[in-house]
């Protein structure tokens, strides 16, 4: 039986010390990886313009262009965003290292470099990155309207979906994909305050009746973001329709759903307190449940499912 040959991992090395480049390379060479170098971020830039490789070691102090600036402009491609960079440099500080991971980095490692101590990182942010590109594999293929920013809220990667209502409000007249300044501020404080349990602004998102959600933290400066149908907007004729249920019924559960008491509903509707009894008797039968709060779960799964 014939296997096809694993593919060798690919990495760019960027440092303008020959010496270092020599022995990172023979190192990386050895271990089976392919090795690209560049002597500065310019050429770091043109490499990368023209290949995409599966990890980047780059020197922070450099002539010229110095490696955060180069990690900056790597991370604005973005068949690069995602791959992972281990800053080198002799510089220990933690004000460096800091600023080496708000650049874009994953890793920080102090010169002289420890050889095997080097190629383990390697191994850890390579199986990292992989199980980050299945992941949103999958995601692409869950049809969901979801997408990652840093806390500029510059659009890191969406799926198709997300992409395509991007693409579509660009078109409509912005230049590009811009969330709501409330946002902005909201993500730029939890980014320099790793403040995650305060809660984000509830606001709809323009006029597509869909609202901005916060799914988590995927990295240092990487916010998972969703839109998701305005619970408010779902019409009680929307319900009816797709639990089957009359309009009335359907006006009944929707009050329900929103917290509604039965003598809150009568007054809303103008029906007697027993006419509202009657309706949800019915609304417990056709759905299969057996009180309220199992009825305005069912409406509330439905419009967490919609989008």
């Amino acid at each position: 039986m014939i296997t096809e040959a694993k593919a060798r991992d690919t990495v760019l090395i960027v440092d303008d010390s020959p010496d270092a480049l020599r022995m990172l390379t023979d190192a990386l060479d050895g271990a089976g990886m392919t090795v690209m170098v560049a002597l500065d971020g310019a050429s770091a830039l043109r490499i990368g313009e023209q290949i995409a490789p599966d990890m980047i070691l780059l020197d922070a102090v450099m002539p010229g262009m110095d490696g955060f600036e180069t990690c900056r402009r790597l991370k604005r491609e973005a068949k690069l965003a995602g791959v992972p960079v281990i800053f080198m440099t002799g510089l220990a500080e933690t004000e460096h290292i800091v600023r080496g991971l708000e650049a874009g980095g994953v890793d920080y490692v102090t010169k002289p470099i420890i050889i095997a101590e080097m190629l383990a990182r390697i191994k850890v942010h390579l199986a990292n990155a992989r199980l980050t590109q299945s992941a949103r594999a999958a995601l692409d293929a869950s049809g969901r309207y979801l997408f990652a920013v840093d806390q500029r809220g510059s659009i890191i990667w969406a799926t198709p979906q997300a992409e395509k209502l991007a693409r579509d409000r660009a078109k409509a007249g912005s230049e590009k994909f811009e969330l709501p300044e409330p946002w902005l501020d909201w993500l730029r404080q939890i980014h320099q305050e790793n403040a995650e349990t305060k809660a984000p602004p509830a606001m709809p998102f323009g006029d597509d009746k869909l609202r901005l959600q916060y799914m988590g933290r995927l990295g240092a400066n990487e916010f998972l973001l969703r839109l998701a149908r305005d619970s408010s907007s779902d019409s009680p004729a929307e319900l009816s329709k797709e639990l089957g249920l009359t309009g009335r019924e359907g006006e009944v559960l929707s009050w329900l759903s929103k917290g509604k008491t039965n003598r809150d509903i009568a007054q809303i509707l103008g029906l007697s307190p027993r006419t509202v009894d009657k309706h949800l008797e019915q609304i417990y039968s056709k759905l299969g449940v057996e009180n309220r709060t199992a009825a305005a779960a069912v409406a509330n799964t439905r419009r967490k499912f919609s989008v």
